[in-house]
């Protein structure tokens, strides 16, 4: 298209100092790196296990609890990186994303709140793991999933959700009421033997309900490990 010149008075022109910077593209999703490294190991290891470590995984690197009769404790950790399919790597995929990443915003995003980022994700892993096996000792059935982790998360997120942004404490009304939600649905999941998108799989809710209240309470310790003081 041609334009023709204006025959009154010309506008002033901005300089490029002047003129308005463009606008500035916001990404899409604004996860903190620990999340983004997170789901990386989760993917990962769904991916070698699904396409080069074959179905005896479960057996070598999940966790069962009568291994801890015989001194067998990695699967405690190891179990946490496996997933009994697509479905069950998404959803805490997605829970791990939504309330993980208040709580590594929280914890920092240096060098060492994200190493204690991680510590307290595997620690609420492994208490998770470890509450199940004390209330089905001896059972010899293999847990896998991060659930008990990704609870975790949820439980220090409703902490940091109701102080908005800092920790408020473990029995303000709200951080009550939110827990006693959470656990609710959880005693739900048991009464039905099932989860939405979970048919066929036992869900161990005893786990979930482990690392949820192991969340709500380490948090705060591992804030202090974080150089938080608030």
């Amino acid at each position: 298209m041609f334009h023709g010149l204006a025959s009154g008075p010309q506008e002033p022109r901005l300089s490029d100092q002047e003129a308005e910077p463009p606008p500035r593209r916001e990404p899409i999703l604004k996860a903190p790196w620990p999340i983004t490294v997170l789901l990386g190991a989760l993917i990962g290891a769904f991916v070698w296990q699904s396409l080069l470590a074959g179905p005896e995984v479960y057996g070598r690197f999940g966790f069962v609890p009568a291994d801890l009769e015989v001194g067998r404790w990695t699967g405690l950790v190891t179990a946490l990186f496996l997933h009994g399919g697509g479905v069950h790597l998404v959803m805490n995929a997605v829970a791990a994303l939504a309330f993980g990443a208040p709580v590594a915003r929280y914890l920092g995003l240096g060098g060492r709140g994200a190493t204690v980022f991680f510590l307290f994700y595997l620690a609420c892993g492994v208490v998770a793991n470890y509450a199940f096996a004390r209330i089905h000792p001896g059972l010899d059935a293999v847990l896998v999933g991060a659930s008990g982790a990704v609870f975790g998360l949820i439980g220090a997120a409703t902490r940091l959700l109701v102080g908005r942004g800092r920790l408020a404490p473990v029995f303000q009304r709200q951080v009550m009421g939110m827990s006693a939600a959470w656990i609710g649905v959880n005693l739900l999941i048991a009464v039905l033997g099932f989860a939405p998108g979970m048919e066929g799989a036992v869900v161990a809710w005893e786990a979930h309900v482990a690392g949820f209240v192991a969340g709500l309470l380490l948090i705060g310790p591992f804030a202090w490990l974080a150089g938080r003081r608030d």
